[in-house]
């Protein structure tokens, strides 16, 4: 049984025949920018939720998680994103402040993944994040609270159909 559901999974499809091109050399020095043009490529290409992806974290002893969410701002504080405090990812932040995000447009054969340090933006920020939230009733949510990751590293992943794979790796003296 494990041998067909292998090979079930080795005969899946990877990505779609024609595939975006992608020069590392002529990318911006600012990954925020090259960010906001791939998600622009994604939306212009149909992909559902561009702005949806996993966020990773970890408790105080290591242990890992993810789950998806979606992405709320990209600024001069970070990459935005919003939870309870009270939720498993705001208990894990409190414990843990780091954290890892990953995007995935499998119609473009592309990733982004920021990892850095992740801080609690101010109260009136959460408040504003909460009530823009579709279906917000006026209602006030103490525990709401709008987080940045400070990006330490952005790689940007653009596959390719010959399995040559394209890297671009930001790091931390892209963010000084």
């Amino acid at each position: 049984m494990s041998e067909s559901f292998r090979q079930l999974l080795r005969a899946l499809p990877d990505f779609p025949e024609v595939l975006p091109d992608f020069d590392p050399d002529a990318a911006p020095t600012d990954p925020a920018e090259l960010f906001r043009q791939w998600l622009g490529e994604a939306l212009a290409a149909g992909v559902p939720q561009p702005n949806a992806c996993s966020l990773a974290t970890a408790d105080e002893l290591g242990r890992p998680s993810s789950r998806m969410l979606i992405l709320k701002d990209v600024d001069a504080d970070g990459w935005h994103f919003a939870t309870s405090r009270k939720s498993r990812k705001g208990r894990e932040l409190a414990a843990n402040p780091h954290a890892a995000l990953n995007f995935f447009w499998q119609q473009q054969g592309r990733q982004v993944r920021a990892a850095g340090d992740v801080m609690e933006l101010s109260a009136a920020a959460s408040e504003a994040d909460w009530h823009a939230r579709p279906g917000a009733d006026g209602s006030e949510n103490p525990d709401w609270q709008l987080y940045a990751l400070r990006p330490r590293e952005i790689e940007f992943w653009q596959a390719r159909h010959d399995r040559r794979h394209l890297r671009h790796r930001y790091g931390p003296e892209s963010f000084s």
